[in-house]
């Protein structure tokens, strides 16, 4: 009966047009009511140690610092000093796109906030010089995914502290994974636009090597900013909080001094901050609750029991886990995603054998490929808004979905070569 109930509940209250945390703290009570003895007081327990937790805590400063870059328009800077590098290459800006969303995902840690924040900058300028529109948004919507694996990223902060993880492992696990994807990403516009020289206009005048490194001179504060806040929680001087507190107050610093952020600005930023962490703590509430009666019941053990008398391989369940995310990627925006099926992905695949680090990292590409599925696809979605309609939600699918297919190429490489994750991490730890 357990199964049963656990679907007919998440069925029946998400039906209601509940928020998904509503839906999985309340499946989870129901669960402990009926087949616990009662022992609903123990999600009590479960969501105050969840949210006691020092490492949680990180989240919403590293959400603040995204918005604060984004508020303060440093991101066109960036932009701007980073145009000329790729200005002969075929494909052109859009490679920019694809460089500009890796440095702010190394800042941001969301993949929205990335999407939204080179965007904005870009999609006017590159329609503007003739472009072909759904092919700079679909690059866009594929940049934007990086700021959920380049660290410091949110999906490995929440899935560190979901499953007592060392997040400065996950932080250096996402690293070469991230920088693979970005090179997958322009590998695949220089050979499409190679092939098709309508995708965007000719380049401009020849720029000399000295120029453009002069151009990238101004944006060391970012650098500097990206250093600051990894290198502190690689080398052990700081933990991801205090971390995430510096980075906080040195980019207002530097947003103040060197950007355009305001004191109205700032408070919007903290604003937007506030409802982003709400609406995030909320399904980890939820999600809190759910697990803690998934695991009193001992579900996953169960399950891992299930698998080795069906005899499927441990590469078997993976591909049915990654076959699933893909599914409901199609329904559920990312980090809901992945904080709703932890409870069950995480013990069953670690007990067959997989790195808990590797998975992090091979999740957050999953989540990733959910952030540009429709009908949910939050990347798409607020591609579509900057765009003001002129590129709608099916034409900007389409043109995302080289870049969808190149995340699964991804998951490829990172299953038969997991050392492209655990290199970094082995290497420094």
């Amino acid at each position: 009966m357990f199964w049963p109930t656990l679907l007919a509940s998440l069925t029946l209250t998400a039906v209601t047009g509940a928020a998904l945390g509503a839906a999985l703290g309340l499946t989870g009570l129901i669960i402990l009511h009926f087949f616990a003895g009662g022992a609903t007081f123990l999600a009590l327990d479960a969501v105050w140690n969840a949210f006691n937790s020092f490492t949680l805590s990180a989240i919403p400063l590293f959400i603040i610092l995204g918005e604060i870059l984004l508020q303060s328009g440093i991101s066109r800077r960036v932009y701007t000093a980073l145009t000329p590098v790729f200005q002969r290459v075929p494909g052109g800006l859009l490679h920019t796109n694809i460089a500009v969303c890796t440095v702010f995902g190394a800042v941001s840690g969301s993949s929205m906030s990335t999407a939204a924040a080179v965007g904005s900058v870009a999609y006017p300028e590159m329609a503007h010089r003739g472009y072909d529109k759904p092919t700079v948004v679909g690059s866009l919507a594929g940049g934007g995914t990086l700021g959920l694996l380049i660290p410091p990223s949110l999906s490995l902060l929440i899935y560190g502290a979901l499953t007592e993880t060392s997040i400065g492992r996950l932080f250096m696990a996402g690293i070469l994974p991230g920088l693979m994807m970005s090179a997958l990403f322009m590998a695949y516009i220089y050979v499409r636009c190679a092939r098709d020289r309508s995708l965007y206009p000719a380049g401009g005048s020849r720029v000399s090597v000295i120029a453009v490194l002069k151009g990238l001179l101004p944006i060391w504060p970012v650098v500097l900013l990206i250093l600051a806040v990894m290198g502190s929680i690689v080398l052990g001087i700081a933990t991801p909080t205090e971390a995430a507190g510096v980075g906080v107050a040195a980019a207002a610093l530097i947003s103040a001094i060197w950007g355009e952020l305001t004191v109205k600005g700032l408070l919007a930023s903290l604003h937007r901050a506030v409802l982003t962490y709400a609406a995030i703590g909320f399904v980890v509430l939820g999600a809190v609750v759910l697990a803690q009666s998934v695991a009193i019941l001992g579900v996953p053990q169960a399950l891992l029991e299930t698998v080795r008398e069906s005899g499927l391989s441990a590469m078997g369940v993976l591909v049915i886990v990654v076959a699933i995310y893909v599914l409901l990627g199609c329904l559920f925006d990312g980090l809901s995603l992945m904080i709703m099926t932890l409870p069950i992905v995480f013990p069953l695949l670690t007990q067959l054998g997989f790195d808990a680090i590797w998975l992090g990292v091979l999740v957050t590409i999953m989540i990733e490929i959910g952030q540009v599925t429709p009908p949910v696809g939050l990347n798409l979605s607020v591609l579509v808004a900057i765009t003001e309609d002129e590129v709608g939600l099916g034409r900007a699918a389409v043109a995302t979905m080289p870049y969808w297919i190149l995340m699964l190429v991804g998951v490829v490489l990172l299953t038969l070569f997991p050392e492209i994750a655990l290199f970094l991490p082995n290497l420094v730890f």
